[in-house]
């Protein structure tokens, strides 16, 4: 659901796939080639939410800010299930984990990757290229080459769900029983553990 609010309507690119049900709501600009997944609330009520090019939205993520601030998602910004971004900013090629919470007037760097359910306090800046984890958050190392083309890969992989979605989605009713030759899904991405043999 797209709403206009106080005089601002949502403003999204045409390439860009925004679940119905998801919200959008007020002073927002969605970029190129962005992924807004169902149950995430973008709330530009109180203030500006700027998400550029490439970025994905998980499921059930919230993005908020206090009155008259601009949270800004820089290009491949990439927002795990349930996380919540609260009037911060979010550099380009960052990953935020499942869950995480980052607060208000953080600055997350460029390239940096923020852990599953970690607390990112208010005002807490980021370097660029950092491993982050912990609530409270704390940096506990450089983000790897190796690291960046894995969510590199992940990020690319969001970023072409918005044209198979278009082209395949579709409300139906479901089937009773399991077809006898269900085609099988492959695996084409693994989790960090997985990829490293750990």
């Amino acid at each position: 659901m797209i709403y206009e609010f106080n005089g601002y309507r949502p403003v999204v690119h045409k390439s860009s796939f925004v679940h119905p049900q998801a919200c959008v709501t007020g002073n927002v600009i969605i970029g190129k080639d962005v992924y807004v997944a169902p149950g995430a609330a973008i709330r530009g009520d109180w203030g500006e939410i700027i998400i550029k090019d490439g970025c994905n939205i998980q499921e059930n993520c919230t993005i908020h800010m206090f009155p008259g601030v601009t949270v800004v998602l820089e290009e491949n910004a990439h927002i795990g299930h349930g996380a919540v971004i609260h009037g911060a900013h979010i550099g380009k090629d960052v990953l935020i984990g499942m869950n995480a919470v980052i607060m208000d007037r953080a600055d997350i760097g460029e390239g940096s990757i923020i852990g599953a359910l970690c607390f990112v306090p208010e005002d807490m800046v980021i370097p660029p290229d950092m491993l982050v984890v912990g609530s409270p958050a704390k940096i506990i190392k450089e983000v790897s080459e190796e690291m960046k083309v894995w969510k590199k890969k992940g990020t690319n992989i969001y970023q072409s769900l918005p044209k198979e979605l278009f082209d395949t989605l579709k409300a139906c009713e479901p089937l009773r029983s399991v077809p006898k030759f269900r085609r099988k899904q492959t695996e084409f991405y693994q989790t960090w553990k997985q990829k490293k043999g750990e």
